[in-house]
């Protein structure tokens, strides 16, 4: 079955190797990388997510320049050198991809790259970014993170990049909101998303949505990609198996969200891993776990479908 994956940090980690050990990973086949070409082929994925990330702890006049690096070793590793590889920097291209191709899609994991340059955003529009998150864990100049304690909403730059991202048909990431800059981006946003969450019904996580956040977004059309890193999925430190990332989707659909849930996976970014869903070729494992539980028409929607029938541009 096609998989479309709406989150990875295979760029981040690609930067990592090149800056560290000065060196570039062949996307193709490196082990290093979970979601490398090889990968994604193996577990039929059809589309990839590539977040432009950049730690908090860079210096705030250099992240323009990690996320620029970021975009080029995308457009020069992945897109460059593979031929399968297609940069989808439009909606409508997704329903064109051809057999045997996997598109690409660049996304923004915190909008720190921006500053308050609101240039930076429309350059990175015309760079073909789909979604934006605005904030990682921490603070910035938008909005609040997880992380931060006070807890604070959207700030007035953070209303207007929402209000671009819906002019550009570009979906809005709440993935790691503050609980209040969650709710600003509900009041406002056309495309809301969570590319990469799990619920705080099994795992009380500050990065999991609530229930009432979780009936919010499907009142506002939005989508739940669900996250396949443990500490995301289960409280215990014991091994993590694909039936405990499914009670997560269990729950979403529990509270309306069968046409609305899809995969996240976060590979290239996590630590630690599902037992048999280790990287983007396991993907297969999956699907055969949930149709035990639910029909192939359900599960088709989880892993591509749902995605494709709720795009921006069809609403």
């Amino acid at each position: 079955m096609k998989i479309i994956d709406t989150h990875c940090d295979a760029l981040y980690k690609m930067q990592l190797e090149k800056r560290m050990n000065k060196g570039l990973i062949d996307y193709r086949t490196s082990p290093i990388l979970d979601t490398n070409l090889e990968r994604l082929q193996a577990g039929n994925v059809i589309v990839q997510f590539f977040a432009i990330f950049i730690k908090p702890n860079i210096p705030s006049d250099e992240v323009w320049e990690y996320a620029l690096e970021q975009i080029a070793l995308f457009n020069e590793e992945v897109i460059g050198k593979n031929r399968e590889m297609v940069h989808i920097k439009n909606w409508e291209q997704l329903e064109q991809i051809e057999p045997g191709k996997i598109g690409a899609v660049l996304t923004l994991e915190g909008a720190e790259a921006i500053g308050n340059d609101l240039n930076k955003l429309h350059h990175l529009y015309k760079e073909g970014i789909l979604s934006i998150g605005l904030t990682w864990n921490s603070a910035n100049l938008c909005a609040d993170g997880v992380g931060e304690e006070r807890n604070g909403g959207l700030t007035a730059l953070g209303k207007q990049v929402v209000q671009l991202n819906n002019e550009h048909q570009v979906f809005t990431d709440v993935s790691h909101l503050s609980v209040n800059g969650f709710w600003d981006v509900m009041a406002l946003a056309k495309y809301p998303f969570a590319s990469h969450s799990n619920t705080v019904e099994f795992c009380d996580h500050r990065r999991n949505l609530n229930n009432e956040q979780i009936e919010a977004m499907f009142q506002n059309n939005g989508l739940i990609h669900v996250v396949f890193y443990p500490v995301f999925i289960k409280a215990k430190s014991e091994e993590t198996v694909i039936s405990d990332l499914i009670r997560h989707i269990d729950h979403l659909c529990s509270l309306g969200g069968v046409q609305r849930v899809g995969f996240g996976s976060d590979f290239d970014g996590i630590d630690k891993v599902i037992k048999n869903l280790e990287n983007s070729s396991m993907f297969p494992n999956l699907i055969n776990e949930l149709l035990k539980r639910y029909s192939e028409d359900e599960v088709r929607g989880f892993a591509y479908q749902n995605f494709l029938d709720n795009l921006p541009n069809k609403r």
